[in-house]
C-alpha cells in the first residue's frame, strides 16, 4: 500500500530521518521547512497524510492543522502531530485541533509505518467516495465538508465490550457526558448487538477474560455490513506487538491504560467525526444516484435508467430464449391540459398518472418516464399478447376514474394512447423492438386515442 506523504519540520535532519524511513516502505514523500510551506503544497498537491512537527518558527504545528481541518479542500487528508512532547494534555491539545492521531520523538519505525498505512486506508476509502460523487457544487458538497469540520462529535451511539466491569464503568461515566454508551461483556453477543443498532464506534479491550480481542476486530472488520465501522481498541502499555497488528488488520485508534480520560473524549470524537463524515459522503453518493436515475417529478425512473435497463434485459431475454413486451403510452390532449390549466395542472395530472402506473402494474414490471407526456413500461417473460391484455386493462384503469389534481370544477378526465411490442424473434433489435411499439402508438393515436395498438412484426401482419 502506497501513499503520497507530506513532512513537515523545520530541522532538515528530521525531514531526511522521517523521509527515509517511509521511502523504506516505498511510500512517496514531500518535505515542507515550515507551516506556511505545508499549506501551500497541499493548496496546490495531492497529499494523502501529513506528518505535523508541532514545534516551528512561525506558525506551529496545532496552527497549520487547524487550518488544515477547517478548509472544506483539506479537511479530509489525515494529520499526524510529531513532536519530542509526550504529556497527555499535549495529545489533547493536538487532537483538538483536529490530528488524527500524535507520535512522540524518537518515532517508532514499526508504529509509524503501521499507523501511516491504516490512515492511508481511511484517506483512500474517501477519496473514492468523493471521486464517485457527481458534481459535488450541485449537490452541495462543499457546504457539507464545511458542516462537519465544525462538527463536535458528540452524541454518537457506542458499544463498549469490555468484560472488566470497573474498567467498564471508568469508561462510561468518562463517554457518558458526550456520547450514548451501550456495554456488552460478552463477545459471542457483539455481532447481534452490531445487527440490531446503527453504532458509530466500536471500543474493544484486548484484556478480556476468555477471548480473543483481535478476532472480535477481525470478525467485524471482514463483516460486509460493519466492515466502515470504525473500532478503537484499549491495549496495556506493554502490548505493543499486538497493538500493532490490530492496527495492520483496519483497526482505527488506540488508547492504552492507563487511560487519560480528556485522551480517549477526544479520541472517541474523533473517530465518529470521521464516520459521520464518510456516511455524508455516502448519503451524498446515493443523492447523486437518484438524481441521475430518477425522474424528480413523478419519482420514476428516467429515460437514462430505462435505456440501461432495457439493454439489459434486452440480452438476458435473447440468452435465455425468454419473451419480454414494451408497452409505450401518452396522455392524450396532454397539450391542452397545460393551456387550458397551466402547467402546475399539468405536472399534477403527470404525479398522478405515475401513481396509477406504478398501482396497476406487476412489480416485475420496469416503469419510467420517457420524456414529456410519454411514459414506458418494461413487462419481462410476457408475450405480445399477454402484453396487449395488460395494456389494455391499464388504459381502462386510467380512463375510468378522472384525476383529482384540485380543479374547482372537480376531477379532470384523462385517458391515455398505447402502443404495444415484443421480443419476437432473434433477429429483432432493441431498436426495432422500440421502433414497433412507438410506430403502434402513432397509428393509436391516429385512429382516435385512447386505444390500444400492437406493433408486430411484418411477416406476421402479411
Amino acid at each position: 500500500m502506497t501513499a503520497r506523504i507530506l513532512v513537515v519540520d523545520d530541522i532538515e535532519a528530521n525531514r531526511k530521518l522521517l523521509k527515509t524511513r517511509l521511502m523504506s516502505e516505498y511510500f512517496e514523500v514531500m518535505t515542507a521547512r515550515n507551516g506556511q510551506e505545508a499549506l501551500e503544497i497541499c493548496a496546490r498537491e495531492r497529499a494523502d497524510i501529513v506528518l505535523l512537527d508541532v514545534m516551528m518558527p512561525g506558525l506551529n504545528g496545532f496552527e497549520v492543522c487547524q487550518r488544515l481541518k477547517s478548509d472544506p479542500k483539506t479537511y479530509h487528508i489525515p494529520v499526524v502531530m510529531v513532536t519530542a512532547l509526550d504529556q497527555p494534555s499535549d495529545k489533547v491539545y493536538g487532537l483538538q485541533a483536529g490530528a488524527d492521531d500524535f507520535l512522540t520523538k524518537p518515532v517508532d519505525d514499526v508504529a509509524l509505518i503501521t499507523r501511516v498505512k491504516n490512515l492511508t486506508r481511511l484517506k483512500r476509502l474517501n477519496d473514492e467516495l468523493l471521486a464517485r460523487v457527481a458534481s459535488s457544487d450541485q449537490l452541495g458538497l462543499g457546504e457539507t465538508i464545511a458542516r462537519l469540520s465544525n462538527s463536535p462529535g458528540t452524541g454518537g451511539r457506542v458499544l463498549l465490550v469490555e468484560d472488566h466491569p470497573r474498567a467498564a464503568k471508568r469508561m462510561v461515566d468518562t463517554l457518558a457526558a458526550e456520547q450514548y454508551v451501550d456495554v456488552e461483556i460478552d463477545p459471542s453477543q457483539v455481532a447481534a448487538r452490531l445487527a440490531q443498532t446503527a453504532y458509530d464506534l466500536l471500543i474493544v479491550s484486548l484484556d478480556l477474560e476468555g477471548a480473543d480481542g483481535l478476532r472480535l476486530c477481525s470478525q467485524v472488520r471482514s463483516n460486509e455490513a460493519t466492515r466502515n465501522l470504525p473500532i478503537l481498541i484499549i491495549s496495556d502499555d506493554s502490548d505493543n506487538s499486538r497493538l500493532l497488528r490490530g492496527l495492520d488488520m483496519g483497526v482505527n485508534d488506540y488508547v492504552k491504560r492507563p487511560i487519560d480520560r480528556n485522551e480517549l473524549l477526544v479520541r472517541v470524537r474523533s473517530q465518529i467525526k470521521h464516520k459521520r463524515f464518510s456516511d455524508q459522503l455516502r448519503e451524498t453518493l446515493q443523492t447523486s444516484v437518484d438524481l441521475a436515475l430518477t425522474d424528480p417529478l413523478t419519482g420514476l425512473h428516467n429515460r437514462r435508467f430505462f435505456e440501461n435497463h432495457f439493454d439489459i434485459n434486452f440480452e438476458q431475454s435473447k440468452k435465455q430464449g425468454k419473451p419480454f413486451a414494451l408497452m409505450v403510452l401518452d396522455i392524450d390532449h396532454f397539450k391542452s391540459v397545460n393551456d387550458t390549466y397551466g402547467h402546475d395542472i399539468g405536472d399534477a395530472v403527470l404525479k398522478v398518472f405515475a401513481q396509477r402506473l406504478k398501482k396497476f402494474t406487476r412489480e416485475s414490471d420496469f416503469s419510467c418516464r420517457f420524456g414529456g407526456e410519454e411514459f414506458v413500461l418494461l413487462m419481462p417473460n410476457t408475450t405480445l399478447e399477454e402484453g396487449f391484455l395488460m395494456a389494455e386493462r391499464l388504459r381502462l384503469k386510467i380512463a375510468e376514474e378522472p384525476f383529482d389534481v384540485g380543479l374547482p370544477q372537480g376531477p379532470l378526465p384523462i385517458t391515455a394512447s398505447v402502443g404495444v411490442a415484443a421480443y419476437e424473434e432473434p433477429s429483432d433489435t432493441r431498436e426495432s423492438i422500440l421502433k414497433r411499439a412507438d410506430t403502434a402508438l402513432y397509428r393509436a393515436k391516429q385512429e382516435g386515442r385512447n386505444r390500444i395498438a400492437a406493433g408486430m412484426l411484418m411477416a406476421k401482419t402479411a
